[in-house]
C-alpha cells in the first residue's frame, strides 16, 4: 500500500477513534457555543477531566436520554457554594468569563454542596437557561457521574492538528504517488516509442 494511502487512512482511523462530532442543540452554553455549531468532542476517560472543561455528557435520567453539554465547575471532593450568582469552589472564588452576564435561572438559589467522588458538579454558561446541577441539588448534589462523560470539547472547536497532520501529508503523497506514476508510464511509453523508431543494425 503506497506510503500517502497508508497515511491518510491512518488519520482517519486515529480522528474516529479519538474524536467525534457533535452539533450544539440548544442555548444552555450561550455565549461560548451556539445552537447549531459545529464541534470536535475528545473522547477522554474520567481521570483527564478538568475544572473548566466543557463536556459532553450522558445522564440517563435527565434531558430525556440525549447527552448534554456543560461545564464541569467542581469534581469529586470538592466543595462548591453560591450566593445565587458568585460561585465558590473550596472557598475560593471561580472567575467566569464565559458566563452570559445579567441572567440566572429562576429557580435556582443559593447552594452549599460537597461533590461526591467519582462525580462532577456541571454548570451551563447560559446561567439564566440552563438546565444544569443547580436544578437536582437533591440528588447527590446535583451531580453526574463522571463515567457518563462521552468527551470534552476540542478547544478551538477545528480538527486537531494531529489529525491534520498525518491525513494532509498522506493526500499529498498520494498525489504525488500518482503522479509519479503516470509520468512513468508516460516516460515508458516514449522509451518504447524510441526504441520502436531505431532502425536494425545491419546484419542484425
Amino acid at each position: 500500500m503506497p506510503l500517502g494511502l497508508v497515511l491518510t487512512l491512518g488519520g482517519i482511523g486515529y480522528f474516529f477513534t479519538n474524536y467525534q462530532g457533535a452539533t450544539v442543540m440548544s442555548e444552555a452554553m450561550k455565549p461560548t457555543y451556539r445552537p447549531g455549531e459545529r464541534l470536535v468532542i475528545e473522547r477522554i476517560g474520567a481521570g483527564g477531566i478538568r475544572r473548566g472543561d466543557v463536556l459532553l455528557v450522558h445522564v440517563p435520567d435527565r434531558y430525556q436520554g440525549r447527552p448534554a453539554l456543560q461545564r464541569v465547575i467542581g469534581m469529586g471532593g470538592d466543595h462548591v457554594a453560591s450566593d445565587g450568582s458568585r460561585i465558590t469552589v473550596n472557598g475560593k472564588p471561580v472567575d467566569e468569563p464565559y458566563v452570559m452576564r445579567g441572567e440566572v435561572h429562576p429557580t435556582t438559589g443559593p447552594y452549599d454542596v460537597k461533590v461526591p467522588d467519582g462525580r462532577l458538579f456541571l454548570l451551563g454558561d447560559h446561567r439564566g437557561n440552563s438546565n444544569d446541577s443547580r436544578c437536582f441539588l437533591g440528588k447527590q448534589s446535583g451531580s453526574v457521574a463522571a463515567s457518563g462523560v462521552l468527551g470534552r470539547v476540542h478547544k478551538g472547536s477545528t480538527m486537531p492538528a494531529v489529525v491534520v497532520a498525518p491525513g494532509g501529508l498522506g493526500i499529498v503523497l498520494t498525489l504525488v504517488g500518482i503522479g509519479l506514476g503516470i509520468g512513468g508510464r508516460a516516460a515508458g511509453r516514449r522509451a518504447r516509442r524510441s526504441l520502436a523508431a531505431v532502425p536494425p543494425r545491419p546484419g542484425a
